[in-house]
This record gives structure tokens, sequence and C-alpha cells, in this order.
């Protein structure tokens, strides 16, 4: 809950219901592919997605699981020795595959002397209840959060961005995550292309609406070398690329609206700066929270501020 001077719930008071210590992710990219790339529901792919803006440089497919914890522990132990962490399985859609593949890229993971956790990135149309079976039966001795790529809550956008599910997907997995008794996030992208203000807001009123315990926010990014960022050459006044100000803005009216019981991870994201075309803000991501709380205050507003019980 948000509380006194608190303006939002953030991750860390998520992980401080589970942890007793500092906790870590380290992103890994298990090597798995997506089903709306290899042709079992679609080929090319979201036209947002380009995968190496969320890879560290560790994070590559020629290494081990163990090997890229390694240096991704070794990165921060240098500066935080009693660090504990969290195996992030980021990259593509890491519960699609054969159930015994999984099991073990996951078990290697946690296998790990200084890993305390899974989280598991994967898309609502992915969770077969064979696997949601062993996430249930694994959280009841070690930590797991499964967050699925929702993106939108509108139909017509997911068609539009070749994301291959609807939304009823991302209402049907959350909530047997849930029920199962694991601890469920959400991805959200704010201003996909077609999508005005109302309709960014009203994502949060679905969104809390369902059992998540966090969820993720950013802004809409164009990407080299993406379907999107041709679109946008084509045709570019059919986006929106907010400025930082107005974006600020939306995320903290986004916040009024949603549930104080689901924690905000983040706002935004970064990419990297050779792969991004626009919007170039020029700031990094604790920056962007610092102005984000800042003007918080001056507007006397907090998460949660206008979202009412249903």
């Amino acid at each position: 809950m948000v509380t006194g001077e608190k303006r939002y719930r953030d991750f860390s008071d998520f992980l401080n219901l589970h942890f007793d210590c500092k906790v870590q992710k380290i992103s890994l990219h298990a090597g798995f592919t997506c089903p709306n790339r290899d042709g079992s529901i679609g080929v090319g792919g979201c036209t947002y997605c380009n995968n190496q803006t969320f890879s560290p440089d560790y994070c590559h497919t020629g290494k081990s699981i163990t090997s890229q914890l390694e240096e991704g522990i070794a990165f921060f132990a240098r500066k935080y020795p009693e660090m504990h962490y969290l195996a992030y399985f980021q990259a593509y859609t890491n519960t699609y595959g054969e159930l015994a593949v999984l099991k073990q890229k996951y078990e290697e993971a946690l296998s790990h002397p200084g890993v305390v956790g899974i989280i598991v990135g994967t898309r609502p149309d992915c969770m077969p209840d064979g696997l949601l079976e062993y996430f249930a039966d694994l959280s009841r001795h070690t930590f797991v959060l499964v967050e699925y790529g929702v993106e939108s809550t509108c139909d017509e956008t997911l068609r539009r961005v070749n994301r291959g599910h609807d939304f009823a997907a991302s209402v049907d997995a959350i909530c047997r995550t849930a029920e199962m008794g694991i601890a469920v996030g959400a991805h959200m992208i704010l201003g996909l292309p077609g999508e005005n203000r109302e309709m960014i807001l009203s994502h949060a009123d679905k969104m809390s609406r369902l059992p998540l315990d966090t969820i993720k926010l950013h802004q809409l990014q164009l990407i080299l070398h993406t379907r999107m960022a041709a679109e946008y050459k084509s045709n570019p006044n059919d986006f929106h690329l907010y400025d930082v100000d107005e974006y600020i803005d939306l995320a903290i009216d986004f916040a009024e609206r949603l549930s104080p019981h689901i924690a905000i991870e983040r706002f935004v994201s970064q990419s990297p700066a050779e792969l991004l075309i626009a919007p170039n803000w020029g700031i990094k991501n604790y920056e962007f929270t610092a102005r984000l709380l800042k003007r918080m205050k001056e507007r006397d507003t907090w998460q949660g501020k206008l979202f009412t019980e249903v």
C-alpha cells in the first residue's frame, strides 16, 4: 500500500515481502525463441521488438546459464558483496519449449549458490497447465515471479503490432497463475500507435481488476531494424512520441488510476543509443524517476488516488 510520503508502491516494497536481504536481478538469455517468430502463431515477431534493446553484454545465447550468472554476479559483487540474486529469464519467450528442457534451465539457475529465486518473462499464450503446476510446486520452496507481456488491453492495438494474442489471453494467464499461488507481473507499453490518452489510462483501470503483484511500464520507443521503425518512416503521423515532461504526466495519470496494491517496477525503459531512433530524452532511468517523483509532489498526488474498488 501507499502510505505517508510514499508516492507509489515500488518493486523494492514487493521484494521486501519476500526477502530479508538485498536482491538483484541478473538477466539471462536462455536460447529460447518465440511462437510469433518461428511460425507457430506468426512470423516476424511483434512490430516493435528488437531483443538487443534489453540484453546486457554478458547475456548472449552462446553462453551457458551458469556462465551468464557468474558474469552478472561478478559485475555487482564488487560493490555489493552481500547481495543475493534473482535469475531473470528475460529474452524472448521463456516458457516456450519442452517441459524437460525448460525445467533443466530453471534448475541450473537455481542451483547457483547466490541465486534465491527466478523471474520468468513470457507471453500469456505460452503457459501450459503442466508448466504452471511445476511453477506452483517450485514456489513453495523458492521465490518465483512470472511476468507476462500484456502490452495493451486493446485488441485492435494488439493486432496492429502483430502481438499474436488478445487481451483475454492475458486475463486468463494472469488469473490462472495467481490462482496457483504464484506471484505474477505484467508488462505494458504506453503510447502504442492508435492509442490516445484516454485509451492508455483505461489500461490502468483494466489491469487494476486483475490479481497482479507487479507491473512494468515503459514508453513506446522506435528501435532500428524493427517493422515499426519502417512504419514510422512511411507514416510518422500515425505515431505520437511523447516528450519527457508529457510522458511524466501521462505516467502519473496512469499511476493515479492503478490499484495501490500493485507494485510499479518501472515507468520507463532505456534502449541502447545506437539502436534508438526516438524519442531520445537524454536522461537515465534514475533521473527520470527523480523528475517523476518531483512532479508527483508538485501535483500532490500518489498511486491509487483515483482508483476505485469494484
